[in-house]
């Protein structure tokens, strides 16, 4: 077996795609048809924030000790698995959307995969990879039933559920993106 196969059968890949698949699918039937669903942007935090969640679950192997001892780079390697999980829960949203409704804009869904991963990374260094969900679970239930921002504070805690334009969320989540993997990536995952 070469070592990409192994690795994404330790870090648990199948499963976690085909939950974030799952978790796309369901949301794309039940979302409403027609352009109601565009306005709303719960629908699509949602499936990008499900995407995530089932995606932290991998960022550790089975065996804290082996990775640790390996001799290869693992800070490129951890950058990279961050980096392509934000990318594939992105997609699969996209890809999903072409079936039927339009639920949000490519820039708001790479915006908020990108933010969401960096939290699930951010997660994964701070308190391990079983734990790395919560990050983006908490944000997002916050972001759910926050009242409407109209300070720059209450921007920045909402920023997942805001219009792809705005500048506040853009660099809310570029700046969450960029420390989760960097943090993940020189950290690794707690052990």
């Amino acid at each position: 077996m070469r070592w990409l196969t192994l690795y994404a059968r330790s870090r648990q890949v199948p499963a976690s795609l085909a939950a974030v698949l799952i978790s796309a699918v369901t949301v794309w039937a039940l979302a409403p048809g027609g352009s109601e669903g565009a306005a709303d942007p719960r629908l699509p935090v949602l499936v990008l924030a499900t995407g995530a969640m089932a995606a932290s679950i991998g960022l550790s192997g089975q065996d804290a000790e082996l990775d640790r001892t390996a001799a290869i780079r693992w800070v490129p390697r951890r950058a990279a698995h961050v980096l392509l999980a934000g990318a594939i829960v992105g997609v699969v949203l996209l890809t999903v959307q072409t079936l039927g409704a339009d639920m949000a804009t490519a820039a708001f869904i790479v915006r908020d995969s990108a933010g969401l991963m960096g939290l699930a990374a951010l997660g994964a260094a701070v308190a391990g990879s079983q734990y790395a969900w919560t990050l983006p679970f908490t944000w997002l239930a916050f972001s759910f039933f926050a009242p409407p921002a109209t300070s720059a504070p209450m921007q920045v805690a909402t920023w997942m559920v805001l219009p792809p334009g705005t500048a506040v969320g853009t660099w809310t989540a570029l700046a969450l993106g960029a420390a989760g993997t960097a943090a993940y990536a020189v950290l690794g995952p707690r052990r």
